[in-house]
């Protein structure tokens, strides 16, 4: 035990030490804020200097009125087609809208010139623009106001409580779930990736350079193995904890001085316009404090880490496999495709079934089965899981790193001190059984 402890200072030594380290470190938490404000400053810069366009409507059916916006001015200056189009290329115009005689019942052939390729944002205002028009246009062929059915229209919000098994009730939302659930497993995706690769270059380096061999004459491989393991975990560990702190801290900052709001407040501003005018009342107030004491942030915290560890040692050795048992990251192709399949499966289902379902039976299988559990359980976590469910994809999380350590060591044990051998699938399963 004492000789993988040496090994694990080894590794977070050799590595928190180096410049590199430092500097990534402390400059990726300054590049995220830079880039914020930089974005920020270009938004609010072309905002205060971007020039009205005025767009030309030559409407046939005379049915349309187009109000203008703060970005765009609607006019209706000339009656020919190809007059407008000449007043759009002299750049008297930024673009020019023919609506010809259309049938409201199938409205086609509405057409849009310019000379340069239209935004999104602007084909999406015409569209809902004239949409609307030819709605209210039909209401009227049916006798009907639109302005009676726009005051029918009723907008209702239905608060969502969740039933305990003592009959206690929970106030939740599903906005702040999908967010929990989409960032720590995200965050789980990503760890895995980066510090799984740290493991095997870590590994074929010590291999290429023959350390290795001086390192195996004082202890076992699979101690090597696990130290490096653990050493390097530890390395993304706080190299993860000092980036949150600084992004955070930083990114208040930068805000505060460019004057604008955080993005929550700002995803409020955008689901509820009124929240910019008006101070929340003591009802909203309630219901926001409600949906914050309704998640169980200790099994959540609780859970990450679980998942957070359990999947980066389950995957760190077979990443440490692999890393023994070629010479070259390019020899390493081959065997990183079996391993990323599960991981990118876990990806893909967290946003196909997890986040929109949490309780399928595909949500329930991808977070039950121990290479995908860690990414796929914690989509579900926020939006509460069953205690057995939880028991029982963590226990099958340790099974299965057990399983790939004990794998992966037989591997190791052999393919480090093997060179100039392109290894394949037939050689690695002879390396398990002559290992055993």
């Amino acid at each position: 035990m004492n000789k993988i402890f040496l090994v694990i200072q080894r590794e977070y030594l050799s590595r928190v030490k180096k410049k590199s380290f430092l500097i990534a470190t402390l400059l990726t938490p300054l590049i995220f804020p830079a880039i914020m404000g930089v974005f920020v400053w270009i938004a609010m810069s072309e905002k205060e200097n971007q020039s009205l366009r005025i767009i030309e409507v030559i409407d046939e059916t005379d049915l349309f009125f187009m109000e203008s916006s703060e970005q765009y001015a609607f006019t209706s200056s000339v009656d020919d087609p190809e007059e407008a189009k000449q007043m759009v290329q002299e750049g008297d115009r930024y673009g020019f809208l023919h609506i010809p005689k259309i049938d409201l019942a199938n409205p086609q052939g509405i057409q849009f010139y310019g000379v340069e390729n239209p935004s999104l944002s602007l084909m999406g205002y015409l569209e809902s623009a004239l949409k609307r028009k030819i709605e209210d246009q039909k209401l009227y062929q049916l006798g009907i106001d639109p302005k009676v059915l726009k005051e029918i229209r009723t907008d209702i919000s239905i608060q969502s409580i969740t039933l305990g098994e003592q009959g206690e009730e929970k106030v939740n939302d599903a906005t702040v779930n999908y967010a929990l659930g989409f960032i720590s497993g995200i965050l789980i995706y990503v760890f895995i990736f980066v510090y799984g690769n740290q493991i095997m270059q870590g590994v074929i380096e010590e291999k290429s350079s023959r350390i290795v061999e001086i390192l195996v004459s004082s202890l076992k491989p699979f101690q090597l193995m696990m130290g490096k393991i653990v050493g390097i975990g530890a390395v993304g560990l706080t190299q993860f904890l000092i980036w949150v702190l600084l992004i955070g801290t930083l990114s208040t900052v930068v805000m505060g001085v460019l004057g604008m709001q955080m993005p929550q407040q700002q995803a409020m501003e955008l689901a509820n316009p009124e929240f910019a005018q008006a101070t929340p009342d003591a009802g909203e107030v309630a219901t926001i404090l409600q949906v914050i004491n309704g998640i169980d942030f200790v099994t959540l915290v609780f859970s990450f880490i679980i998942y957070f560890l359990g999947g980066y040692l389950l995957y760190g050795a077979l990443f440490a496999a692999v890393g023994s048992a070629v010479d070259a990251p390019s020899d390493a192709q081959q065997f990183m495709f079996p391993i990323t399949i599960p991981l990118i499966v876990a990806y893909m289902g967290l946003f196909v079934f997890v986040l929109q379902d949490p309780t399928s039976s595909a949500s329930f299988w991808l977070s039950i089965i121990p290479l995908t559990s860690p990414i796929a359980m914690m989509g579900r976590i926020s939006y509460g899981v069953p205690f057995w469910e939880l028991a029982l994809s963590m226990g099958l999380l340790v099974l299965g790193f057990l399983f790939t350590t004990w794998l992966a060591g037989k591997i190791y044990r052999i393919g480090i001190l093997m060179h100039g051998t392109k290894p394949t699938y037939r050689i690695l399963w002879k390396w398990i059984k002559a290992s055993q």
